[in-house]
C-alpha cells in the first residue's frame, strides 16, 4: 500500500491475538492475526507498519500482555511497549485512566476499552459501551461522558465489565457442556474442536474472509470445513449428523454468547440507571440481540463509522484522541 500521508496519526491496539491499526481519519484500517504466544512476530510487524506508512505519531492501546507467552503482565507490557519504541519515533500509550504517556506504567494494561468509551461518551453521554471482539466482550459503562470501569482485567471480571466470550476464538465447549438434539440432550467433548467462528460461519453470520484466526484443525475456514469442526463437538462427523442438527448446534451456542450478554448487561443497565447501549466489533450482532431482548435503545457503531472501523474500534479512538491532543 502507498503512504496514505505524512503526518498521519495512527491508532494501534495491540491484543493478544489481533493487532489493529487506523488512522484519525478513519481512512485507513486493517486488521493483522498476530497471536502472541506463537513466535509472535509483532516486532517486525509493527517495523513494517512504521516504515510502510509513516505515521507522525502513534496512540497505542494494549491488551497483549495476558499472553500466556509472558511470565507476567509487566514482562508482557514490557516486551511490547518496546516492540512499539523500537517501530515509532514518537509512541504514547493510554492508560485506564484516559491519559496518553510515554511512560512504562501498569496501568497501560488492558485499557484499549478506555479509548472507546471515551469517544463514544462524548457524543452520547449516558450509555453502556460494548465491544464485542474476537475472544472477549467489553461492557463499560458510561455517565455524563465519563467512562465508569475498574482498571484491570481481573477488577473488570468480578465487577461484570468483561465478559470472555467473542465471536471468533472462543471454544464451543466452553460455552455448551451440552446440546438439544433430536428433543434429548446431548453432551459436548470438552476438546477444542470447533470455536465461534466455525458457528457463525454455519449461521451466515460471518464470511471466511472474517474467519481471521486460526483453526481448532489447523484445517481450512470454508463452510465445509467449519461443519466438519462443529460436528465434532458431539464427536461426530458429516455421515452421522445432518445440516439440521449442525444449525441448531450453532443456534444454541449463539443463544447461550447472547444471554451471557444479557445477563451483564442487565445488572450493569441497573447499577448504573442506563438502557442505551453503544455497541462495536465483530460480534456487534450478539449485542444487537441482547440489547433488543432488554427492549434497551441500541446504537450501532458500524451504522455511523462503517463495519471496518466498529471492528477495529480502540485503534481508531485511540488515533482520534491523540490527534486531538496535538
Amino acid at each position: 500500500m502507498d503512504k496514505i500521508r505524512n503526518n498521519m496519526i495512527l491508532g494501534i491496539d495491540i491484543g493478544g491475538a489481533n493487532t489493529k491499526i487506523a488512522s484519525s481519519d478513519g481512512r485507513l484500517v486493517e486488521l493483522h492475526y498476530i497471536p502472541l504466544w506463537k513466535n509472535t512476530r509483532l516486532p517486525e510487524a509493527l517495523l513494517d507498519i512504521s516504515a510502510r506508512l509513516e505515521p507522525e505519531k502513534a496512540g497505542v492501546v494494549i491488551t497483549g500482555e495476558l499472553a500466556d507467552c509472558f511470565p507476567d503482565k509487566d514482562a508482557g507490557l514490557s516486551y511490547i511497549i518496546d516492540a512499539v519504541n523500537n517501530a515509532f519515533s514518537d509512541a504514547y500509550f493510554m492508560d485506564s485512566s484516559g491519559v496518553f504517556t510515554k511512560e512504562k506504567r501498569r496501568s497501560i494494561a488492558a485499557a484499549n476499552w478506555m479509548a472507546s468509551a471515551l469517544l463514544v461518551g462524548r457524543e452520547y453521554k449516558d450509555c453502556i459501551f460494548v465491544d464485542t471482539g474476537s475472544t472477549t466482550t467489553d461492557i463499560i459503562p458510561v455517565t455524563n461522558g465519563v467512562p465508569h470501569a475498574h482498571g484491570t482485567d481481573f477488577e473488570r471480571l468480578k465487577n461484570n465489565e468483561l465478559v470472555y466470550t467473542g465471536a471468533l476464538r472462543t471454544n464451543i465447549a466452553a460455552i455448551l457442556d451440552k446440546v438439544m438434539l433430536g428433543g434429548a440432550y446431548c453432551r459436548t467433548s470438552s476438546e477444542l474442536f470447533a470455536i465461534t467462528a466455525d458457528a457463525y460461519m454455519v449461521l451466515g453470520m460471518i464470511s471466511e474472509e472474517e474467519y481471521t484466526c486460526d483453526t481448532p484443525d489447523g484445517a481450512g475456514k470454508s463452510l465445509l470445513d467449519a461443519k466438519r469442526r462443529l460436528a465434532r463437538v458431539v464427536c461426530a462427523d458429516l455421515s452421522e449428523i445432518g445440516e439440521e442438527e449442525l444449525v441448531s448446534i450453532a443456534h444454541q451456542a449463539m443463544e447461550k454468547q447472547v444471554k451471557c450478554i444479557t445477563d451483564v448487561l442487565r445488572e450493569v443497565a441497573k447499577r448504573h440507571d442506563i438502557t442505551r447501549v453503544v455497541a462495536c466489533g465483530l460480534g456487534e450482532f450478539l449485542v444487537k440481540r441482547a440489547a433488543e431482548e432488554l427492549g434497551f435503545d441500541i446504537v450501532l457503531l458500524s451504522e455511523k463509522y462503517g463495519k471496518e472501523i466498529s471492528k477495529v474500534f480502540p485503534a481508531y479512538a485511540a488515533a482520534r484522541l491523540l490527534d486531538e491532543r496535538g
